[in-house]
């Protein structure tokens, strides 16, 4: 059974930053790609970021530069760092991991609010 923890939403000021985790409960290198997704009201989930388990990435345009995506093998984390936050950001934020068989786990979500 994968299961898929986060921790480290909240709110937050514009400009301000936050740091995201994912600990999975099982090995994470039985996945091809961790990453986040986000999803804001009314809106469709949308990739964030992905960490491919070659070391590669990939972002989202909108936030390019700002946020930083990393997995730590030894204790089965996946984090994002989020740098210069805007409003545009606020969204439930979702832990993915995605087996070699293209199924997909998911977090329960965590709220992030940027907000003055």
């Amino acid at each position: 059974q994968v299961q898929l923890v986060e921790s480290g939403g909240g709110l937050v000021q514009p400009g301000g930053s936050l740091r995201l985790s994912c600990a999975a409960s099982v090995t994470i290198f039985r996945f091809y790609a961790m990453g986040w997704y986000r999803q804001a009201p009314g809106m469709q989930r949308e990739l964030v970021a992905l960490s491919y388990i070659g070391g590669s990435t990939n972002y989202a345009d909108s936030v390019k530069g700002r946020f930083t995506i990393s997995r730590d093998n030894a204790k089965n984390t996946v984090s994002l760092q989020m740098n210069s936050l805007k409003p545009e950001d606020t969204a439930v934020y979702y832990c993915n991991a995605r087996s070699s068989g293209n199924t997909n786990f998911w977090g329960q979500g965590t709220q992030v609010t940027v907000s003055s």
